[in-house]
């Protein structure tokens, strides 16, 4: 079955074929770096990455562009409030970013486009769109004319009615219509700029930059890429105005042949804003918690669904990553016996469930089925496919203090089963060993519910335990 893919632009899940044979070329819209980037970024982000490393998977060559908004009217303001440069502040911000991509095992990009950077080719477009009838100059800038788009309004499912009574749009007396975006601002005190004949110095409007960017990039001949992504709440208008100024210059449209968005991340149920007292950059949010385990976490939940992160939610998904790791450890550990690693069941069934609108949340469900029997490479390669790459952290056995406060744990955890007694003032290993040949006793009286509620509760406590041949094992979990 090929992959199928949710596209905005028709509203179902399409068969996934790209225009060009054994190619596939996808533009993601990158951050605005003129504020710290939240944990938001990072949920499409890395969606698109996994996206990425699925469709190299399937023997495409993936050429992947991510650009930087690196002049907006937010780090403009935050340089003159603040006396910097602006590029300085968008540099710095910028940083912190990658960085944060670095820990979470993102790719680096094909193509890492700055709009600064593009200005010759941002200008040519807009002189192609006035000579075309599709922009107008007036006292404060170049505009788009939204109504010489017939369809317009399309890529939101919305009309022009709806959207000019409903949306938040740019109110400007010099406007032919409220729906008439910028292209190219003219210049004002203190604001960088660049120079723009016949028209006049000023600097471009966020849409206009993405569109330049993407045509240079991905569609010189003008007949369309594969794969635009983003946000959803990207669609409009900032995407609705990429494909309007791009699509009346090409020899072929659509600009894009499918438009891939991803969810709303919201935290305890709120969105999450500085105003409401609940945001975290996302730099302090890989300070507290395993960047492996955010990732974990967002590939439980379809990508186009709206998610609710709380500090629940992102320990149970630190607890499920680290089964898959204890099963890594005992397959590295089997690696001799197994047979050689070659297609089979587990293969077919990642495959399926990432060729359904990439399932990572059915990806999942089939790693945990297989890791326990799965050749270690197989159980590597698929985890890598979703972003999670082993490391020595996994390889070693995990060394975790086992204090006093541990046999507390396992005490409670025990309480109901009048086994607690059993381990008082024992030191941690020998509370362990304790409670396992109690298990093993109580397996032997083939009472399997007692012999469960102990194994579940060594689990409670951070204990798994490993059944063989020779005997029962156990590591700590993670």
């Amino acid at each position: 079955m090929p992959l199928q893919l949710y596209n905005t632009r028709t509203r179902t899940v399409e068969a996934f074929a790209p225009l060009r044979e054994g190619e596939v070329r996808i533009y993601v819209c990158g951050l605005t770096p003129s504020a710290q980037a939240h944990l938001g970024h990072a949920r499409s982000f890395l969606f698109f990455d996994v996206l990425r490393r699925y469709l190299a998977h399937r023997g495409y060559r993936v050429t992947y562009v991510q650009n930087v908004t690196d002049i907006d009217d937010r780090s403009i303001k935050a340089g003159i409030e603040t006396g910097q440069d602006y590029h300085a502040i968008v540099e710095h911000f910028y940083a912190e970013f990658k960085e944060s991509m670095r820990k979470l095992g993102i790719l680096e990009y094909d193509f890492e486009p700055y709009a600064t950077k593009y200005i010759g080719e941002i200008q040519q477009m807009i002189r192609e769109l006035v000579d075309g009838g599709h922009a107008y100059v007036t006292r404060d800038g170049v505009y788009y004319r939204v109504s010489t788009f017939q369809n317009y309004g399309r890529l939101a499912n919305r009309n022009v009615a709806d959207l000019e009574s409903g949306a938040r749009i740019e109110v400007d007396e010099n406007k032919e219509d409220p729906l008439d975006f910028a292209l190219w601002k003219f210049a004002k005190p203190r604001e960088p700029s660049w120079p723009f004949e016949p028209y006049g110095e000023g600097r471009p409007g966020w849409h206009i930059e993405c569109s330049a960017m993407a045509r240079a990039l991905l569609d010189p001949p003008g007949v369309g890429f594969d794969i635009h992504g983003g946000g959803a709440d990207l669609i409009f208008p900032h995407h609705e105005n990429e494909i309007a100024q791009s699509e009346p210059l090409m020899a072929q449209p659509p600009m894009a042949n499918f438009w891939v968005h991803g969810g709303l991340l919201l935290f305890d149920n709120r969105k999450m804003a500085k105003s409401l007292g609940n945001f975290e950059p996302l730099s302090d949010m890989l300070l507290r918690h395993d960047p492996q385990a955010i990732r974990w976490l967002f590939l439980q939940t379809g990508y186009r669904k709206v998610m609710n992160f709380t500090e629940d939610s992102i320990a149970a998904a630190a607890l499920g990553l680290s089964k898959i790791k204890t099963a890594y450890r005992l397959a590295l550990a089997r690696r001799d016996a197994d047979p050689p690693p070659q297609r089979s069941e587990f293969d077919e069934q990642m495959e399926a469930a990432l060729d359904d609108d990439v399932n990572t949340a059915a990806a999942l469900a089939v790693l945990y089925e297989f890791a326990a029997t799965a050749p270690v490479e197989r159980l590597r390669y698929w985890l890598t496919i979703l972003g999670i790459e082993p490391n020595d952290s996994w390889v070693a056995e995990p060394v975790v203090e086992l204090t006093a406060q541990f046999v507390g744990r396992l005490q409670a955890a025990l309480d109901g089963e009048g086994a607690a007694g059993e381990i008082e003032n024992l030191q941690p290993h020998e509370a362990i060993e304790r409670v396992i040949a109690m298990r093993a006793e109580a397996r032997r009286q083939k009472d399997w519910a007692g012999s469960d509620r102990l194994r579940d509760a060594l689990q409670r406590s951070g204990i798994d335990l490993h059944d063989t041949k020779e005997g029962t094992t156990w590591t700590v979990v993670g």
